[in-house]
């Protein structure tokens, strides 16, 4: 056989069909050797059988003994070398385009280096202790965590199976387990930060700048896994938290449709557990907060933690919206830099919010 059209596992194939003009081995559908062959109207068709590479790299006259009538089809290909020549060159096929054995085995490599960029990676063994360290940290102090703000006096509505009434709904119980619930969540967060070897290794003084800055943001990562994109609310435990319930708090409607927008983007990437505690570990080593004085080793700990978590995607079976998953993380990173800015400028306006949690204000201050 002498030439074959892409096979039916190039999604492209049927694109490029449409352009390729008629060819005396269309009906060879099956090869099991490529080379490239080209058409005068430049499509190129990646398949030509090694015979006809041999034939002109070694510049071998082939004579048919049948005056050149043999007929070339999917039977009869292999009887006449000659004539199977001869009519792939009639159909526009150029000798000058048949890679040489050389070309061949560079496109050969660049083909293995391509599927080697797609191979899973696997974790090193220091890669994969850390991430069972952090797994372990968040699975004792933040994972159940949001089962537990039943335990804080929330109001009636707040309750999945209650019916919302279109009434309005007293500000002030809603405000203190607002401010009870948020101080749960960051003195668990403390205690995740506490049960990592890496983070006590540090000075206290970093400890404290580090927490400071991405206490907030740690409490973001891990609630995201409670958020419903159907219903766009948080589900935690038997409650459920909507947009509405922030704007009775006290936040402003257009920081909360921020916020939301983030746990929406964050949600659909559909993170494993390993992910969101490598994010969350990122977020943890800053070295750029505000008081940090060793910045540079806390620069190597965030890079471990990055190269962790681009490995650990790498290592993973394909997923709907993993393209270009690490750098979408990235970028929600920093986004959720700029919500945490705005948070504390809102916790520090909403009336008696402050009073009622002294930690977070000593956080968002």
């Amino acid at each position: 056989m002498c030439c074959t059209l892409p096979t039916l596992r190039d999604p492209w194939a049927q694109l490029r069909l449409a352009h390729v003009p008629t060819h005396p081995c269309r009906s060879y559908l099956l090869s099991p050797s490529h080379t490239t062959c080209s058409l005068p109207s430049a499509t190129t068709l990646p398949d030509v059988s090694i015979s006809h590479r041999r034939t002109v790299s070694k510049n071998t006259g082939l004579t048919c003994p049948f005056a050149g009538n043999c007929k070339v089809n999917k039977a009869q290909r292999r009887h006449c070398p000659a004539c199977r020549l001869q009519k792939c060159l009639d159909a526009g096929m150029k000798k000058e385009m048949i890679l040489s054995a050389e070309a061949l085995v560079q496109r050969r490599a660049k083909q293995a280096q391509r599927r080697a960029q797609w191979a899973p990676v696997q974790l090193s063994k220091g890669q994969q202790e850390l991430v069972q360290t952090l797994l372990g940290a968040h699975a004792r102090h933040v994972g159940t965590m949001f089962d537990q703000f039943v335990q804080f006096r929330p109001p009636a509505h707040l309750f999945i199976h209650h019916q919302r009434l279109p009434i309005p709904v007293p500000a002030l119980p809603l405000l203190k387990h607002f401010a009870e619930v948020n101080t749960f969540m960051v003195q668990q967060v403390i205690k995740f930060t506490k049960d990592l070897p890496l983070f006590r290794s540090l000075p206290m003084e970093d400890q404290i700048s580090l927490l400071k800055g991405a206490a907030v943001e740690i409490c973001h990562i891990a609630l995201n896994t409670t958020f419903c994109l159907q219903t766009r609310n948080f589900l935690c435990g038997p409650l459920c938290y909507a947009l509405e319930d922030g704007v009775h708090v006290g936040f402003q409607e257009e920081f909360l449709e921020l916020l939301f927008r983030f746990h929406a983007t964050l949600r659909r990437l559909q993170l494993q557990e390993p992910e969101y505690v490598l994010m969350a570990a990122m977020a943890l080593f800053s070295p750029d907060r505000p008081g940090v004085t060793r910045r540079e080793e806390i620069d190597r700990l965030q890079e471990v933690m990055a190269l962790t978590l681009q490995s650990y995607i790498k290592g993973q079976p394909p997923r709907p919206r993993d393209r270009f998953l690490y750098a979408k993380l990235l970028g929600l990173l920093a986004e959720l830099r700029s919500i945490n800015n705005a948070y504390g400028y809102q916790i520090q306006h909403i009336q008696g919010l402050s009073a009622m949690m002294p930690l977070l204000q000593e956080i968002c201050s």
